[in-house]
């Protein structure tokens, strides 16, 4: 398996290759030169196989001229240690809990598969990360004592929830600072834009091995696709059996998506895809309008999806041709603000005793919402849930009016004293810290 970049002005790469590089060296970014359709007896098998045995097979095509099946098997066993169970809200609606790992995030699929991978595979790099949340705490848990490896994160500085900010910086204070994460000044485009530059920088290149572990990686984006493969397995476990599958999936960056949309070229059972978006909704507009016009991020409450310009674009853009009404006909866009937001968390908790964050809030409202996808006679709706509530605690708890009870690592990184280092948001400023040794 090759892989080759969006801006075909690249030679296609190896796993190992596109891993390291992160980005490809035209910009663009990778995707596989082919995504391998499963047999449909193999499909109709899906129930039969474990979350674990469904990732190696996910994972196989992608990794075979890499990775024996042996070595890939270990780096999912020892990554997937925690369930993804799919619960059913109401009558035809599900979600896909995601947020069982280590930081309560969906991004915990991604980072801890991709870690275990690139130790596999022994590369010897930085890891550079921009986060607008939650892949930043992610990585640094994946990647925490792994051989060979520093990670750097770069988030806004007072623009993530303070729950998430003691995730991010929960290894700062430790003498080596393998990990660290920086405060910078701005927003999470500023934030990815500093990482940008400094991949485009072949003098720092030739210094530092760079590479990234948010889903600009191909690295990170290949798990993801994973957990769609298991939402269908898991529908199927209930004895349900939908005319067609419609499934809503909150959207920052869209690296998510792209996987969804992976999965569905995959020959999984997806008739529809939605992009659910804050009031940053560059996709849904560019769906509704046929014009792609990134812009300035405005904050909101699901913070992780205030992204004005989403790198994976590039990729949707690529798999379509740049054309928008193919793209139409497999993924339909939907826009929600605070307000829509704030009452759905609350009306859902009160009229049928679950608890959403304001990531799975939107990605439910896709479904259900003003102008959702979902109201046809059988068809069954899944949302992937992207967060525990915990992590959101000071916007929830006032929504629902009581506490809410935190689960066992979130408590322990609360805990713990945490360090926040700031930094110039300019290439040089990292340039700096990332010659100097990330600390």
């Amino acid at each position: 398996m090759r892989f080759v970049t969006t801006r075909g002005r690249a030679p296609a790469a190896s796993l190992k290759t596109a891993i390291v590089e992160g980005l490809a060296p035209d910009g663009g970014l990778y995707m596989p030169e082919s995504i391998e359709r499963w047999e449909a007896g193999e499909l109709a098998r899906l129930s039969s196989r474990s979350l674990v045995e469904l990732a190696v097979r996910v994972l196989q095509p992608f990794t075979l001229d890499d990775l024996d099946v042996r070595r890939v098997t270990a780096a999912v066993q020892d990554a997937l240690d925690f369930p993804v169970p799919l619960v059913e809200i109401e009558p035809n609606v599900y979600a896909l809990e995601l947020f069982h790992g280590p930081t309560l995030a969906f991004k915990d699929v991604g980072a801890r598969v991709m870690a275990r991978v690139m130790a596999a595979l022994d590369v010897d790099s930085t890891v550079l990360v921009a986060t607008s949340g939650d892949t930043g705490s992610a990585v640094a848990h994946a990647f925490h004592g792994v051989a060979r490896t520093r990670v750097v994160i770069l988030y806004p500085d007072r623009r993530v929830s303070p729950t998430q900010e003691a995730q991010l910086t929960l290894f700062n204070g430790e003498g080596q600072r393998t990990v660290c994460a920086y405060a910078i000044a701005g927003s999470f485009d500023d934030c990815q834009r500093l990482v940008k530059a400094a991949f485009a920088d072949a003098e720092l290149r030739r210094r530092v091995r760079l590479t990234s572990a948010n889903s600009i990686n191909i690295g990170r984006l290949l798990p993801q696709m994973i957990y769609y493969f298991h939402a269908v397995a898991e529908l199927r476990r209930t004895g349900s059996g939908p005319a067609s599958i419609t499934v809503s999936t909150p959207s920052g960056n869209f690296g998510n998506l792209t996987a969804g949309l992976m999965a569905k070229r995959a020959g999984l059972p997806i008739a529809r895809f939605v992009a659910s978006t804050n009031v940053n909704d560059i996709v849904p507009h560019y769906l509704a309008t046929g014009a792609f016009e990134p812009r300035a991020s405005t904050a909101t409450l699901a913070n992780a999806m205030d992204v004005g310009n989403p790198s994976n674009f590039d990729r949707m853009s690529w798999m379509y041709d740049g054309d928008v009404d193919a793209m139409r006909r497999d993924v339909a866009g939907s826009r929600h603000d605070d307000d829509e937001v704030r009452e759905t968390i609350q009306r859902v908790y009160h009229e049928r005793g679950y608890l959403l964050d304001p990531h799975s809030a939107i990605g439910y409202l896709g479904l259900v919402g003003r102008g959702g996808q979902l109201g046809q006679v059988g068809q069954v709706g899944i949302f992937l849930a992207t967060a525990h509530p915990a992590k959101f605690a000071e916007i929830v708890e006032p929504i629902i009016g009581r506490t809410i009870e935190r689960p066992a690592p979130l408590t322990a990184a609360l805990a713990r004293p945490h360090q926040i280092v700031r930094m110039r948001a300019t290439l040089d400023a990292l340039r700096d810290t990332l010659v100097a040794g990330g600390g």
